[in-house]
């Protein structure tokens, strides 16, 4: 045989040796990465098992708890089936079979949650108080993590990156904090297994973990979209500034450095929003929610706000919105969401003032008149110098205590006073709360602080405030007419209003005129 014969030959079995291989690789039923070995399944009727294979191919799926289901993957390649779940834990076996065989180890059954928000749900149990003993003591199996990579999306993605873990000392140090504490507290009062999935970036706002959609829904958050496209369309122009700018100042630097002078900080700035950025509306959702659609999940955690506090009332329509848009996708239902109010931060102001982050967690608190919503309040766990408060344990706590009063039936506490009506008598205001517990109490019997009075001019002056059975009464002698009361409406405020049980009382105010933010979209 000449040469090119010899060659041409080896070509084509070349080819056939690419295409059998092709068409094994074609053939073999995958699964999405949050179907895995050491997964936990939401207990309570049956659990979604999805992935792809060949369009046409018979899939089954079977368990060593006897669950058994099977189908065949559409056109597309997709398939889906629900496994009829048991009433114990396990760990169980899933075998899924089609032309070729998976088999997922030590899958559990309990409650699975989802995790997610900016920094603060991002922040890790290393970075938090006591974190080496935390760490050394997290041996709980029963527990198991999965944190979800980092991915902004143009579109919904059908997968994600990630797998599940035991919870011991190696795998928790980079886990969030607050979604390891709510767990653990769970486990340990339920007795169940538990799975959370922690999908979070830090610095983000809300639209970008909701769908474009839900936005495109609502003209008023049309600017939202607007921004996007407007960064997107002038970022190569912004880069290349942004570029020129950072050569400039490494080029002087150098020089003054030759010459012994002294080199000023480089600017505190980062490149411009292009593609890709985590910023972007509807990136997050695409990358980092979409591919856990549908898994099983009991319900969702969500520590965020920080980057839309510019736009709080914005955020009384856009939180709302981004949470019916969960529940709507994830088609389970009205699932528990419960969230973290902002804590207290920056500087404490001696007088009244008006602030943005009062307005966030007023926005947040209006958010409870969603349907199965919670929150939890950390007004007194914040540190001023520090947008990040270490004290994660706390807040994972007041999570899991709405969790289970309000999603397990449990008879405890879980909500701090809650201002319900005020009523004026003569120069005072009387206001009425409700979750007052066994009472309301001012903190360690200090003065009772971060209450201010307001007539008609809608001028605040720090008002008296005194404890009188479920009220409390506040006044000062210079509003003789009051109208408005507000409490703990500042970045940092000096309050101490609690009920017996330690909860403290979410701030509010009795007045609706009108903020910073009102007209920022």
């Amino acid at each position: 045989m000449s040469k090119s014969r010899r060659g041409l030959a080896g070509l084509v079995v070349s080819l056939v040796v690419l295409l059998v291989w092709a068409a094994g690789v074609l053939a073999d039923v995958k699964l999405p990465a949050v179907i895995g070995d050491n997964m936990v399944l939401q207990r309570g009727g049956s659990a979604p098992i999805w992935g792809w294979a060949d369009a046409g191919e018979k899939v089954t799926v079977a368990a060593t708890w006897g669950g058994k289901a099977q189908t065949t993957a559409g056109e597309d390649g997709k398939w889906m089936v629900k496994v009829e779940l048991p009433a114990s834990a396990g760990p169980f076996e899933i075998t899924i079979a089609g032309k070729n065989t998976i088999t997922l180890k030590s899958v559990l059954v309990g409650e699975v949650w989802v995790c997610s928000g900016q920094s603060n749900m991002e922040f890790s149990v290393r970075q938090a108080v006591d974190s080496n003993a935390e760490i050394a003591s997290a041996n709980y199996p029963q527990i198991r993590l999965f944190t979800v990579t980092k991915k902004v999306a143009d579109k919904p993605e059908s997968n994600c990156a990630g797998k599940w873990q035991e919870c011991n000392p190696q795998t928790v140090w980079g886990f969030s904090a607050v979604g390891y504490f709510f767990g653990r507290y769970l486990h340990k009062e339920l007795n169940a297994p538990i799975g959370l999935i922690n999908t979070s970036w830090g610095g983000t706002p809300a639209e970008a973990w909701t769908s474009r959609q839900f936005l495109e829904s609502d003209a008023d958050f049309k600017p939202i979209l607007e921004r996007g496209e407007e960064a997107i369309t002038k970022y190569p122009i912004l880069k290349e500034k942004y570029e020129q700018e950072m050569k400039k100042f490494d080029e002087t630097a150098a020089q003054l450095k030759a010459e012994g002078k002294k080199v000023p900080r480089r600017p505190q700035i980062g490149p411009p929003i292009g593609p890709g950025h985590p910023n972007l509306p509807t990136g997050l959702y695409n990358g980092m929610l979409a591919p856990l659609m549908p898994y099983g999940i009991r319900g969702a955690i969500w520590y965020q706000g920080e980057s839309n506090a510019d736009r709080a009332y914005q955020y009384r329509k856009l939180f709302p919105a981004m949470i019916k848009c969960w529940r709507s996708n994830w088609a389970q239902g009205d699932f528990p969401f419960l969230f973290v109010q902002l804590a207290n931060y920056m500087h404490t102001v001696a007088e009244p003032n008006e602030s943005e982050w009062a307005e966030l967690r007023e926005a947040q608190l209006m958010t409870l008149a969603t349907p199965n919503t919670g929150m939890a309040v950390i007004i007194d766990i914040g540190e001023a110098n520090d947008i990040h408060p270490r004290n994660k344990q706390d807040v994972g706590k007041r999570l899991a205590l709405w969790a289970l009063a309000k999603t397990y039936g449990k008879d405890v506490v879980y909500s701090g006073p809650t201002y319900q009506l005020m009523a004026v008598e003569g120069n005072k205001a009387v206001l009425h709360f409700q979750d007052v517990g066994g009472g309301l109490v001012a903190r360690e019997g200090e003065k009772l602080e971060g209450f201010a009075i307001a007539g008609a001019d809608h001028k605040f002056f720090l008002a008296d405030a005194k404890i009188e059975g479920d009220t409390v009464v506040v006044s000062s002698p210079q509003v003789a007419e009051p109208v408005a009361v507000r409490y703990a409406w500042a970045n940092n405020p000096a309050c101490n209003l609690y009920n017996k049980e330690g909860l403290p009382a979410t701030p509010f105010r009795t007045d609706d005129w009108p903020g910073l933010t009102v007209k920022r979209k």
